[in-house]
């Protein structure tokens, strides 16, 4: 999967955020450790969604951009 992150400069480093998932963010001291923390937020991110959705009825959806 791809996700859009949003990239800022800042006094520490980079922060870095993924709109498309709300509250998924990191950061890093390079742009590259930043992407690198992302990744992972996202991975974790979307593992907790899986665990939340467990004991429910779920189906997915396909949608084109």
């Amino acid at each position: 999967m791809r996700y859009k992150v949003a990239l800022q400069r800042s006094e520490e480093g980079f922060s870095v955020s993924c709109p498309g998932l709300p509250g998924c963010w990191s950061q890093g001291t390079t742009e590259k450790e930043a992407l690198e923390n992302i990744r992972d937020a996202i991975r974790e991110y979307l593992a907790a969604v899986d665990e939340s959705l467990k004991s429910k009825e779920v189906r997915e959806v396909e949608v084109t951009v």
